[in-house]
């Protein structure tokens, strides 16, 4: 059986829950590997729309057993509001495995990620404000806080006085606030101690023995490839790896037992935050997408930038994370316009890109060069087979393929979960 990885090939936001659930109704672990409670995936079950920050998409399938990774950042207050409300709404939340070495958001991270991007002003990343960033910088800096520390007061305290000691005097001396004291951060900590243990496991070894016995896996990244650490659009990206590499270092799976990559791209393009965009669109056009789409944050409820569908991004997406299939999402939102922009090459001061440019400089100045397809005005939500679409919208579909770099093996026509043709079995 195999092991799966689903990402974003965008910049997020592109329906990596749904696609998500609906191959954890058919598999045996979810295992979110990075992020944290940043990114927001909506899922619709049954006609009940569930909002997941933290938690695996995952959680939502009887039997399936949800992991939050190693790779992950934990928000311990957050974590517990969801899975309070789930429970409160009658989701069984029992089977969730929470690995010993992932790292906790400490209040201390909270604030200076707040405070530190308004310190930045025009330059500012465009972060959630939920304390990632600076839990990543701990983990790297080697004074985090992991999940495991809960279980040693001496151990966590030592830990909390050896980031304070650093994080205060910038706290005090730069951005004139006052110092966050040891023993509010240790208290603050451990009260959740007693509540998380049930969860926590040695997750790798739990993984790769259930690879062993012929589970079948579903790796979740919390954003997309072009938020990636390394690769995404640099600085304006989130703090962690959220390509297919990341779903390795992140879980403690070997790259050998990872079977299929699956990315998942909507039939246009979103962002949030700030950074360059080469196919947004600030006129009416952008604001119809937004408000057909839903185009607002699970998480932030902030408005998404808007544009039209942008074939470099997801090839360059194909290329980095090795795809093997893609997820098309939001087909049906296009209904209705007569023509649709795609953009299949860039124009960056009179020369043409038809790859990402790998300078900075030049992707920000990257201007799109459109192809245009015909528009459709049927109503596809009804559609189930790819033969139940209107030609002009199989035509759109084929041609995304063809300029993506990978097939296209599911089609999403709406936000239930029963809502999707399905062309190739992304579990055969």
């Amino acid at each position: 059986m195999p092991a799966v990885v689903v990402l974003g090939a965008q910049w997020g936001d592109e329906g990596k829950g749904k696609a998500t659930d609906q191959l954890g109704s058919r598999t045996d672990y979810v295992v979110k590997f990075n992020g944290g409670n940043n990114a927001g995936h909506t899922v619709v079950v049954g006609g009940e729309k569930y909002a997941l920050h933290l938690l695996p998409s995952g959680i939502l399938s009887p039997g399936v057993v949800p992991v939050i990774g190693n790779g992950v950042v934990i928000d311990l207050e957050v974590l517990f509001r969801e899975i309070d409300a789930l429970e409160a709404r009658g989701v069984d939340t029992s089977r969730l495995l929470v690995s010993s070495a992932a790292h906790v958001i400490a209040p201390y991270n909270r604030t200076l990620d707040k405070v530190t991007e308004r310190f930045l002003g025009s330059r500012r990343i465009g972060t959630t404000g939920r304390g990632i960033g600076p839990t990543y910088a701990d983990k790297i800096n080697r004074i985090g806080v992991r999940v495991q520390d809960l279980f040693d007061e001496k151990i966590l305290r030592q830990k909390v006085e050896g980031a304070l000691d650093q994080k205060n005097h910038l706290l005090v001396k730069v951005y004139n606030r006052r110092a966050i004291t040891v023993d509010e951060t240790v208290e603050e900590l451990l009260r959740y101690a007693d509540r998380v243990r049930p969860f926590v496991a040695d997750t790798p070894l739990v993984l790769n023995q259930a690879l062993d016995a012929g589970k079948t896996l579903v790796f979740e990244a919390g954003q997309a490839t072009m938020l990636d650490i390394d690769h995404g659009t640099y600085p304006f990206v989130t703090s962690s790896s959220a390509t297919a590499g990341g779903a390795c270092t992140g879980s403690g799976v070997g790259p050998t037992r990872i079977d299929r990559v699956v990315a998942v791209a909507k039939a246009y393009t979103t962002r949030v935050g700030e950074g360059p965009f080469p196919t947004e669109l600030d006129d009416a056009d952008g604001e119809w997408l937004r408000q057909t789409g839903g185009e607002f944050g699970t998480t932030t409820g902030r408005p998404r930038r808007t544009g039209w569908y942008d074939a470099v991004v997801v090839r360059y997406a194909a290329r980095v994370n090795g795809l093997t299939d893609l997820v098309l999402t939001k087909l049906d939102v296009l209904t209705g316009r007569d023509r649709i922009p795609v953009a299949v090459a860039y124009d960056v001061d009179g020369t043409r890109f038809d790859e990402m440019p790998f300078d900075q400089t030049d992707f920000h100045h990257a201007k799109p060069v459109y192809e245009y397809l015909d528009g459709w005005t049927e109503d596809i939500s009804g559609a189930r087979e790819f033969d139940d679409l209107p030609a002009a919208a199989q035509r759109y579909v084929l041609r995304l393929e063809e300029i993506s770099g990978t097939r296209i093996s599911s089609i999403g026509v709406g936000p239930g979960r029963e809502a999707t043709i399905v062309r190739h079995d992304l579990l055969a």
